[in-house]
């Protein structure tokens, strides 16, 4: 039951009589009412709330318009500040009837404003505000939270944008919420969907958990999906969403054709890159060189320029179009001098030329010279990258067994330290690498 501090004429507030006598629409001892708003006022602004009380309670009684002699009089908002005064007696009672009495004045007041002012409110921060007071009151006000939310979406379907982004995405969280509680699926589904575009980065993260929440099984976020795109099949947030779970799921041929989807929707960067993986992915390196260098092109981070570069090597590396997956190799390396990765991929490149030229003969120490750069280019990787360092030794010890002997180095006069060419004058097959290495012991 409400507890109304105004109907309560026996309700001891305050120590001095002449206050607790106040139940008029006058004034309090007589006062003008501009001295009593001027006193209310003063107290208010120096958070002298049961002060302000006293000398303001009379406002709500009679609801006035104008104050002579103060032509800036404004009645709606000193009923907000009333609210703002009820709300933190309340706050701050030790009482717990006491509270409750100050919370059920305040939403009388908010009552009071819906019905006095109607259209002419400003819903949005009026819904904000009473969503906001739900909240902080919820101990003396049956289903708070559920009312908090039905304010809170109020707002939202108001200013969506503005709304979202406010308190960095705590009120749509907090109404989203309420009706995940509620097993409100859908209608919990279709605000983060509206919301979404707007989203700070955190509350985003926050929507992927929340349809984690709304869904017991993938199967049933993905049937909820199919449905929402029959009505808007091009829908690319949409999309994107089915997308991630048939990526987390390992559905590939369901993951291709939403690739493909997606990237004849928009032909973007992140679209082209998804299409390129799917391709690289089944093995089709020529699909996936052409998308990789779409996305290429789009790019606008270096990290992202050197990652597609090396993985357009890597795919030419496995297409044994060597030349190309060095040339692609050194554009990566370009975009990221820190990176050891594509020194790698240069000196597979060279590995497998070896293995090429020599497919149909014995190996002669000519091939055996080309280990020698393999090796160059694995030192100069964990040189510079710590992180490829395992890699790189793994390999190093694999090649150096290979390269010339100390016996072939003697038969060929060749000195420690000598510089060789590796080119078309070791085998006609080498002449693209035209690099240069170290006569070593």
């Amino acid at each position: 039951m409400k507890k109304l501090l105004l109907l309560l004429p026996a309700f001891i507030l305050f120590s001095s009589s002449w206050t607790m006598a106040q139940s008029s629409q006058e004034p309090p001892s007589g006062m003008s009412e501009i001295q009593a708003y001027s006193i209310f006022y003063e107290n208010y602004k120096n958070e002298s709330y049961e002060q302000a009380l006293q000398f303001g309670r009379w406002i709500l009684k009679g609801m006035p318009e104008t104050i002579e002699g103060y032509p800036k009089f404004d009645l709606k908002r000193n009923l907000r500040r009333l609210i703002n005064v009820y709300s933190n007696l309340g706050e701050n009672a030790q009482d717990p009837s006491l509270a409750e009495a100050y919370t059920d004045t305040a939403l009388t007041i908010f009552d009071k404003v819906y019905e006095k002012y109607g259209d002419d409110l400003d819903v949005y921060d009026w819904a904000l505000r009473q969503g906001r007071f739900y909240e902080s009151h919820a101990d003396y006000i049956d289903d708070a939270a559920t009312k908090a939310a039905a304010e809170y979406k109020k707002a939202f379907d108001l200013k969506p944008e503005e709304f979202t982004k406010m308190g960095d995405g705590y009120y749509v969280q907090s109404m989203l919420r309420n009706l995940i509680s509620q097993d409100k699926k859908e209608e919990a589904l279709a605000i983060i969907e509206e919301a979404e575009p707007y989203a700070p980065e955190k509350l985003k993260e926050y929507f992927s958990s929340a349809r984690n929440e709304l869904f017991d099984t993938p199967k049933e976020r993905i049937a909820f999906l199919k449905g929402e795109l029959e009505d808007d099949p091009e829908n690319e947030e949409l999309l994107t969403q089915l997308q991630d779970i048939y990526e987390q799921q390992d559905m590939v041929s369901e993951l291709q054709a939403i690739n493909k989807k997606l990237y004849e929707i928009n032909p973007n960067y992140e679209n082209s890159l998804a299409l390129a993986e799917s391709a690289q992915s089944d093995a089709n390196y020529s699909e996936a060189i052409e998308y990789f260098k779409e996305a290429l092109d789009k790019a606008e981070k270096s990290d992202q320029k050197a990652a597609i570069a090396l993985n357009i090597s890597s795919a030419y590396l496995n297409s044994e179009q060597l030349p190309q997956a060095r040339e692609y190799a050194r554009i990566a390396a370009d975009h990221d001098s820190d990176w050891g990765k594509p020194y790698i991929n240069i000196a597979d490149a060279y590995a497998q030329a070896v293995s090429n030229c020599t497919s149909n003969r014995k190996l002669e120490v000519e091939d055996r010279v080309v280990y020698w750069v393999v090796l160059d280019y694995l030192n100069r990787a964990k040189s510079i990258d710590s992180s490829v360092s395992s890699e790189a030794n793994n390999k190093i010890n694999s090649y150096a067994a290979v390269t010339p002997t100390t016996e072939q180095q003697f038969f060929k006069n060749w000195e420690e330290g000598q510089q060789l060419n590796v080119d078309g004058s070791l085998n006609s097959c080498y002449g693209w690498i035209n690099e240069t290495t170290t006569v070593r012991r």
